[in-house]
């Protein structure tokens, strides 16, 4: 996307984008705001949404206005963020994650709102269940309690004596407790020795990771949510510092030097978020669109990241591997 499609408004330390739509007065045009606990602008996930849009004919400045808020890493202006979008009469929000959605759900109950990615939409109360979510939340969910295990599963067949393995969460996100009581059933089953390294990330998360090393974690598993993937370069990079492998839920947090992913495509959540949105710019109720799963899962090594770590990856793992990036 061009730059100069982007103009800056910046107060209280928060950077609004904002794509400006010049159609002519006598033509309809979709306002969406787009609510996201991370620093803009946009980047490689935004750029699926944009896709997506495109694929549905929404074309930026002809028949769609996409107003943008940041956190910048300040989840507390979640709120006041949500709130501005209300006041600004978009037609629908888009968000990502619990702590977006959870924060535009108080700040209206009337626009739609559609999660371009969940980790847990039921669990973490966003909506009543995903075939009828109820209210004015639909969208995607990516959360599946098995992908937890086989991320631990990936994890000791890459490292067969692996006895410890840290889970990095955000303790600011409720819903991530639950995952880590699932790494804790995995982890007895493995007989894995589970470390929970709860962080308010990126604070503190230097000495979370040098604490994993300390206690002798082998491995460390991220939790995703916002805040780790807005911030997997600071995660990659000090997990790298402290000689730890990690595993991800998706490949884009490898572009931040971490060694391994399993899941869902998130890039394609946020592409596919639009089918949703479209439906309901054509006049669907959010209550009555069903949230959606992803069906694929991708495993992706990163073996720069391999031999940064002086690792050999088996070649049974590599042979299963959907991508590798070299």
């Amino acid at each position: 996307m061009r730059r100069r499609e982007f103009f800056i408004f910046l107060g209280g330390g928060i950077a609004v984008w904002h794509v400006a739509a010049y159609a002519q007065q006598d033509r309809k045009v979709a306002r969406i705001g787009y609510l996201m606990d991370r620093s803009g602008p946009p980047g490689v996930l935004d750029e699926g949404f944009l896709v997506g849009l495109r694929e549905h004919g929404y074309v930026l400045g002809k028949n769609v206005d996409v107003d943008y808020r940041w956190t910048e890493g300040k989840s507390e202006r979640l709120p006041a963020l949500a709130r501005e979008l209300v006041a600004d009469r978009v037609d629908v929000i888009i968000v990502a994650g619990a702590e977006s959605t959870k924060a535009a759900k108080i700040a209206t109950s009337t626009i739609p709102i559609v999660m371009a990615s969940s980790q847990d939409a039921v669990g973490d109360g966003l909506v009543a269940s995903l075939a009828h979510p109820g209210g004015n939340v639909t969208g995607r969910s990516v959360y599946g309690p098995e992908l937890t295990s086989k991320r631990m599963e990936i994890l000791k067949e890459m490292f067969p004596t692996l006895a410890k393995i840290g889970i990095l969460w955000n303790k600011e996100n409720t819903g991530a407790a639950g995952q880590l009581r699932e790494a804790e059933t995995a982890g007895r089953a493995l007989g894995i020795a589970i470390e929970s390294l709860p962080s308010r990330i990126p604070d503190g998360l230097d000495e979370v990771m040098a604490r994993a090393a300390q206690v002798g974690a082998g491995a460390i598993l991220i939790v995703s949510d916002s805040s780790t993937i807005g911030n997997r370069a600071k995660i990659g990079s000090s997990a790298l510092q402290n000689r730890l492998p990690t595993i991800f839920s998706n490949k884009a947090y490898l572009s931040g030097g971490g060694l391994m992913s399993y899941g869902p495509d998130i890039v394609e959540s946020f592409r596919l978020s639009v089918v949703h949105v479209d439906k309901i710019l054509k006049g669907a109720m959010p209550a009555n669109l069903p949230v959606e799963q992803p069906t694929r899962f991708e495993y992706v090594i990163n073996m720069k990241t391999a031999k940064a770590l002086n690792i050999a990856v088996p070649p049974a793992l590599i042979a299963r591997a959907d991508n590798v990036i070299e």
